[in-house]
């Protein structure tokens, strides 16, 4: 394991972009951007016009790591270049942010209020990739609609079984049970999910680390003792649907807890802004995740 990255993803002021839009979500990330959907014919195109708009945001001089610790990574952005160097190579080479891949395939249907990850038969060779390609860690998200005791200890079991074959190939997980925003149960879940994380967390080893990716709770500091937990190397916050300006305020309020925001880190980013346009979005963008994520 890389100890600088590792020393920077445990004590480092910044946030994680979260640029790991995948299959499912592209579509819907590139017509924010100004991409209809009739700009491209197949999958292919999708993921090049994609990759060339991840490459924008990463090549941005407003893309640093003096204010961005570390970039969660689609599996096609890992396998192509930027600027002819690796993409995980250029984050942490070029720019000092520490690579990360999402792995999970999907979302599986709904049962006991809950939607558990597809599964990963996959999952070991993939790893084996990442690691050869400099990648430090990697992310999978789950989904909990409703405050249902063993639906959320599902998705918590599946979570952390899966962190432990994560572990074993050498990487850092990022464990992500989204709450979603719209729960009818919001707050409610999110009290089980702590409980049933902390009864995880338990069980791990002294140097066995894992990372946090949580929806930002309705209850302010709620999850302050998973920020302190010493398996924990780091909480982050999904913005979950949230504008950047809700997202933000949610974030202040939430002591130790950074950002990793996908949606309300792009908020205002167009393919036709020309670039001095497109950097002057993106640092304003970037300066107001930073300043919440450090208060």
């Amino acid at each position: 394991m890389n100890e600088q990255q590792f020393q920077k993803m445990r004590s480092g002021n910044g946030f994680v972009a979260a640029l790991d839009q995948s299959g499912g979500s592209t579509p819907k990330a590139l017509g924010l951007y100004g991409i209809a959907d009739d700009a491209y014919t197949d999958d292919d195109e999708m993921f090049a016009l994609m990759h060339k708009m991840r490459s924008r945001i990463i090549t941005s001089p407003s893309f640093r790591g003096d204010r961005i610790l570390g970039a969660i990574l689609f599996e096609d952005t890992m396998d192509r270049e930027i600027q002819h160097r690796a993409s995980a190579d250029y984050l942490w080479s070029v720019k000092g942010v520490v690579p990360f891949l999402k792995v999970d395939k999907g979302l599986a249907d709904e049962a006991d209020g809950v939607q558990l990850m597809k599964p990963m038969p996959a999952l070991e060779p993939l790893l084996v990739r990442a690691k050869e390609k400099d990648v430090f860690g990697t992310k999978m998200r789950s989904v909990i609609k409703l405050a249902d005791d063993g639906g959320v200890k599902a998705v918590v079991d599946q979570q952390f079984e899966t962190a432990l074959d994560i572990l074993a190939a050498g990487l850092i997980p990022i464990i992500e049970p989204e709450v979603d925003i719209h729960s009818p149960l919001k707050a409610e879940a999110e009290a089980l999910l702590e409980a049933a994380v902390l009864d995880k967390l338990g069980q791990l080893d002294r140097n066995q680390y894992v990372m946090l990716k949580l929806t930002l709770p309705d209850l302010a500091d709620l999850y302050a003792e998973l920020v302190n937990h010493p398996n924990v190397l780091r909480v982050l916050a999904l913005s979950g649907g949230y504008s950047r300006k809700e997202a933000n305020a949610r974030l202040s309020r939430n002591r130790g807890v950074v950002a990793s925001f996908s949606r309300a880190l792009t908020e205002g980013l167009s393919v036709q802004q020309s670039d001095e346009e497109f950097d002057a979005a993106l640092d304003e963008s970037i300066a107001s995740i930073f300043a919440a994520s450090v208060t």
